[in-house]
């Protein structure tokens, strides 16, 4: 399908909602005047409008000119917000597209009483910069819109498919994720700091070695460990501090932590509905 033809309704434009906006427009996959953005607050997207995005406050107008359809807003708005638009889903002519933590695509059309296609999405907050890991699911959307959904959020990052029932575990690992690597980023910086770099110095040697290391990865497509072993040299100092860190029980916090997300994302759900 020419993506150059559709339509999106953006319902719900908080920061996802916005980044995604933002990144469409960036990476010439879309015109602003494609995109419709919701808000109750419309006088907040003002400068969005000034930029050619259609911005309205009423969810069921923005359905009715739309082919594919992004949810962003609040768990707790999503079912008030399912009843708004439900008669005005039209399972042939929409795709669905869901950012809501822990609301699976059977949930949706269960509300909807409609058997829409519906895709589940799950960016970081580095979608803010294009730098988003999307995790992408569905229990019964096409290929080809499922290649839709991920061309979409490509824009903003990078995407993976996986299975619906792992979206808690790529809860822990990619969106709290960057609060661990953020906490990694910073226990390096005060260590820069005991050893004689001044706080702000420190911090972005940090931030940067930081980002080479994930780039090597990315870029080379090798392991850590093959990475490692080119830092590592004999009685070096290196090895001296990864050993000192593993003693410290480094690796296993981290496995821990994201094992901890993992089980309390998978019980947010349950805990909204009760």
């Amino acid at each position: 399908m020419n993506h150059h033809t559709e339509r999106i309704a953006i319902l719900g434009s908080g920061n996802i909602g916005l980044s995604l906006a933002k990144g469409l427009v960036k990476s010439g996959e879309y015109m602003a005047t494609q995109i419709t953005l919701t808000r109750r607050n419309i006088n907040a997207l003002t400068d969005f409008k000034t930029e050619g995005f259609q911005v309205t406050n009423d969810n069921s107008e923005a359905v009715k000119n739309a082919t594919i359809l992004v949810l962003a807003v609040l768990p707790q708005q999503l079912n008030k917000l399912l009843h708004e638009i439900s008669p005005y889903i039209d399972k042939e002519r929409h795709l669905m597209i869901s950012v809501i933590s822990g609301v699976s695509c059977q949930d949706i059309r269960k509300q909807l009483n409609q058997e829409v296609a519906v895709v589940r999405a799950m960016p970081n907050t580095a979608i803010a910069i294009s730098a988003s890991m999307t995790c992408i699911a569905s229990d019964q959307a096409t290929a080809a819109q499922i290649e839709q959904v991920k061309t979409i959020f490509n824009t903003v990052g990078i995407t993976i498919q996986i299975n619906e029932e792992l979206m808690t575990s790529a809860t822990a690992l990619c969106a709290c994720g960057i609060a661990f690597f953020l906490r990694a980023i910073r226990a390096a910086s005060q260590g820069g700091t005991e050893i004689g770099f001044h706080a702000h110095e420190a911090l972005e040697m940090a931030a940067q070695t930081a980002k080479g290391a994930a780039d090597l990865l990315l870029k080379l497509h090798s392991h850590p460990e093959q990475e490692i072993d080119k830092v590592t040299s004999p009685k070096g100092c290196t090895i001296a501090g990864l050993n000192e860190m593993e003693h410290q029980g480094f690796s296993s916090a981290l496995i821990k932590g994201i094992k901890t997300s993992a089980e309390k994302a998978g019980g947010l759900y349950t805990e909204n509905q009760n």
